[in-house]
């Protein structure tokens, strides 16, 4: 079954009572969505699942305002639930090595552009939701700054200057990120 049909025979949804925009508007922007959770969660698993929580939120909690501008609206729900999705994924995580922290791993290191691409989406989480936002409009989508300033309602000095300020913070977090892991290898290797 596909992702629309799942939505739209959602359980308590009478398919005739949905709005009848909201077929067109699916079809219209959950290639958007998709690409903008793929974006964030590097997974397509968890960006299906995201395209699939945004479109259940849309159909089950409807305002004027969300049909009115449903692109602007889709998309920073795409964001949002990508960056909450890594967010508590990253906790659950922390929350597991703290519980195997004593024990040595025997398992090879992860392939390099996988714990690059693991770190850059952790980056990304640190950072705020409209910083993120910006981001991912910029580097996922290639929208221009023009583009994301109009559709985020502000101008484009703001959009430049919010690029130039995230891309010096995730700077910042990958240089520490690669730091905490090349200590604690070295202090591994020292171990053996």
């Amino acid at each position: 079954m596909s992702t629309a049909h799942a939505i739209v025979e959602a359980p308590e949804q009478d398919v005739a009572a949905v709005e009848p925009d909201f077929e067109a508007i699916f079809r219209e922007h959950y290639r958007t969505v998709y690409r903008t959770a793929y974006g964030v969660t590097g997974s397509t698993q968890d960006a299906e699942d995201v395209a699939q929580t945004v479109f259940l939120r849309l159909l089950h909690g409807r305002t004027s305002r969300e049909w009115k501008n449903p692109a602007a609206y889709l998309y920073r729900a795409a964001v949002n639930e990508s960056l909450t999705l890594i967010r508590a994924r990253k906790r659950q995580a922390l929350n597991t090595a703290a519980g195997h922290f004593a024990i040595a791993s025997e398992t090879p290191a992860p392939d390099a552009a996988l714990d690059i691409h693991r770190q850059l989406y952790e980056a990304v989480a640190e950072l705020g939701r409209k910083a993120a936002e910006i981001l991912i409009l910029r580097y996922v989508h290639d929208y221009s700054d023009a583009r994301i300033a109009k559709l985020l309602g502000t101008s484009r000095g703001t959009i430049a200057v919010s690029l130039y300020r995230s891309r010096a913070r995730l700077r910042t977090l990958l240089r520490a990120s690669s730091s905490v892991v090349g200590s604690g290898l070295s202090r591994t290797r020292g171990k053996s």
